[in-house]
């Protein structure tokens, strides 16, 4: 597997609420090699970029522990902390809100040398700046634009480059493509992929679509409701999903042909339980059909079904070399 850079340990965030406590994010363990990529994907609302938010300590976690480098970063003290941000970088799902609308490109893309005074002066700035304004793909007569004059593909340039000015080593993706046509989607994503092999970047992708997810990803974790109910390598979960949830997300990917139409699709159907105070039974048993009385009642672990792959679903009946 390799060196790993970043490694989870149990790590919850919870927000209080008038009904009690959210569980956004509950217990997730996990490690990421250097240079390699986890997609982490769910419908919206499973906690995916309140995953990533947490890891950078956007949000503070609940508990749990988060080694970065071989130091557990919730222990670090502001001062530590600074030292370590320009490390951990994130691109934004939003290409246009996530960036300020008075600021040209040069002075976004400037902007996080200045705050973390990684130049000693305005002219080193000028050449980080156009180094990696050609490095994504920025022409240089878009120095001076605002992004309202600009595309969602070459905003959201712009938000890989104000990330990776810094040279930082884990780079969260918080569907960097979700809100852009699909052609531009695969020109970043290649972007995405051409970056990481030449600078050796190590990538939490999130992301609800399963399609873009294999085409990036060399490790895959599935959440629903705070909790991870599938991990394991790309193709393992693709060939061979093991939790029911994992089986409905890929079942509803489309298929660009005629005998797709005839393809069996798999329909959810039932509430989604609550994730506020939830109990110990399988979150997504109101929703599975073959969910049994077991199912609402023990408590939820991932359990190894392949090599390297686990599954939490308690009705896993599949064999497995």
């Amino acid at each position: 597997m390799g060196e790993t850079l970043l490694e989870i340990r149990n790590l919850k965030k919870y927000f209080r609420t008038g009904a009690g406590m959210l569980h956004a994010v509950d217990d997730l363990s996990f490690k990421i090699p250097k240079g390699k990529t986890i997609g982490v994907v769910g419908e919206s609302g499973c906690g995916k970029s309140t995953l990533g938010r947490t890891i950078l300590r956007l949000h503070e976690a609940t508990s749990g522990e988060i080694w970065f480098q071989g130091q557990d970063i919730l222990k670090a003290d502001k001062r530590r902390m600074k030292e370590i941000r320009p490390k951990m970088q994130m691109i934004f799902q939003d290409p246009y809100s996530s960036l300020n609308g008075r600021m040209t490109v040069r002075q976004l893309i400037a902007e996080p040398l200045i705050v973390n005074k990684i130049c000693r002066s305005r002219r080193e700035i000028d050449e980080k700046v156009d180094e990696i304004m050609e490095t994504v793909g920025l022409s240089q007569r878009l120095s001076m634009s605002y992004p309202h004059e600009l595309d969602g593909g070459r905003r959201q340039r712009i938000g890989v480059a104000r990330a990776l000015v810094l040279d930082p080593e884990f780079v969260v993706c918080d569907e960097p493509v979700s809100a852009l046509d699909v052609s531009i989607q695969a020109q970043i994503l290649n972007l995405l992929m051409d970056l990481q092999e030449q600078r050796d970047l190590t990538y939490l992708f999130i992301t609800h679509d399963l399609s873009v997810v294999k085409h990036i990803s060399d490790e895959i974790m599935v959440m629903y409701l705070g909790q991870c109910v599938e991990m394991g390598p790309s193709q393992a979960v693709f060939d061979s999903p093991a939790h029911p949830y994992t089986e409905a997300l890929l079942a509803a990917i489309p298929i660009p042909s005629i005998e797709s139409k005839h393809k069996r699709r798999t329909l959810l159907q039932g509430e989604v339980s609550t994730p506020i105070n939830p109990g110990k039974g399988c979150r997504f048993a109101p929703r599975c059909p073959r969910a049994t009385e077991v199912c609402r009642v023990q408590e939820m672990k991932l359990r190894e079904v392949g090599d390297h792959h686990y599954s939490a679903a308690l009705c896993q009946n599949r064999e497995y070399s």
